[in-house]
């Protein structure tokens, strides 16, 4: 009897250690599993979408985490839009999901980002840190967000020689599927704008922008057939505005599109408070410049009849026109 009760007891050690090993085994398999949906769900982010001609790669792509974590890191991205003509390059970047919620994916990017596109501009990034998160949905990327501190760009325009270098001390950015919209919310806060060797072209500002990208939902997961490009779409700016502070305050609202070429158009409401103030900060700034500031913010108080201005402008493939028939500026294409 003692000899048949051990060898109970054995065979149910045995089962136990067998379906202990089997739960780890589907565990593990589960894991990797949901490590390479990270590593589809973070890359689909950058745009990636091999069938349309929008690649995204990660170099040295690596798996931590294990076991309660999943965690995809690269020592590089690069995207590239073959169709369009744009492509990207990204440092490091760290990803992570708890295994209880492999949905909501927060990740880390390292700088510099390189932006190219066909028609010559160039946007080059660094920053000193770069935090984000993504909530997925059963296909695709629901909305994500990123905040950024000290970022540094610098803009370059072959087509047009132009340059400017912008930085920033906090920057947030915020994107959101809306049914077949895409609506997107930037924040930047102490912000240089420098052009061509010019100290200052604006006084140290802040600025926000909220719109929507008309039709455009994928291109938050990729799944957009146009990829990264902008040619083609139509938007909705709700509010672009820029803040010296002491009640200094541009905002510009209205719809626009950009055409096949890159070229920019619309019909945008400007509106500029407390002119004076824009006037003397200004002139301030451009010393060199003050006749000239002040007489644009003379004609402004003209046409607005008071200390703060209104005014309607037509941009009509990258020309800037004033109240519809003033030009005023030149946009290259993107």
């Amino acid at each position: 009897m003692a000899a048949s009760s051990r060898s109970g007891v054995s065979r149910k050690l045995w089962f136990l250690a067998s379906a202990v090993l089997v739960v780890i085994a589907l565990y593990t398999a589960g894991w990797f599993y949901a490590a390479s949906v990270l590593k589809e769900k973070t890359l689909a982010l950058l745009g990636s979408q091999e069938t349309k001609g929008v690649s995204a790669a990660c170099a040295d792509a690596e798996y931590r985490g294990y076991p309660f974590r999943i965690g995809l890191f690269c020592s590089q991205v690069a995207v590239d839009d073959r169709n369009n003509g744009i492509s990207a390059t990204f440092g490091q970047l760290r990803s992570a999901a708890q295994i209880y919620n492999p949905g909501h994916i927060v990740w880390e990017l390292d700088s510099p980002a390189v932006f190219r596109t066909g028609h010559g501009l160039t946007v080059s990034s660094t920053w000193e840190n770069f935090q984000s998160s993504l909530v997925t949905k059963l296909k695709g990327v629901e909305r994500t967000s990123a905040v950024l501190d000290n970022l540094k760009t610098s803009i370059v325009s072959a087509a047009t020689g132009q340059s400017f270098d912008i930085n920033a001390a906090h920057t947030e950015i915020h994107m959101r599927q809306n049914g077949q919209d895409l609506d997107a919310a930037l924040s930047i806060r102490d912000t240089d704008t420098t052009a061509k060797g010019i100290p200052a072209l604006l006084p140290r500002l802040s600025a926000t922008l909220d719109l929507t990208l008309v039709g455009r939902a994928g291109m938050i997961d990729g799944s957009d057939p146009n990829g990264m490009a902008l040619y083609g779409t139509q938007g909705e700016m709700r509010r672009l505005t820029a803040d010296l502070g002491e009640g200094r305050l541009i905002t510009v609202t209205g719809p626009f599109s950009f055409d096949g070429e890159g070229y920019l158009s619309g019909r945008l409401k400007l509106q500029v408070e407390k002119i004076d103030a824009w006037r003397d900060g200004l002139s301030q700034a451009f010393p060199d410049m003050a006749r000239t500031i002040e007489t644009a913010t003379k004609m402004l108080s003209a046409l607005s009849g008071g200390e703060n201005a209104s005014l309607d402008l037509t941009i009509n493939r990258g020309k800037v026109l004033a109240g519809g028939f003033i030009p005023i500026g030149e946009i290259p294409p993107i």
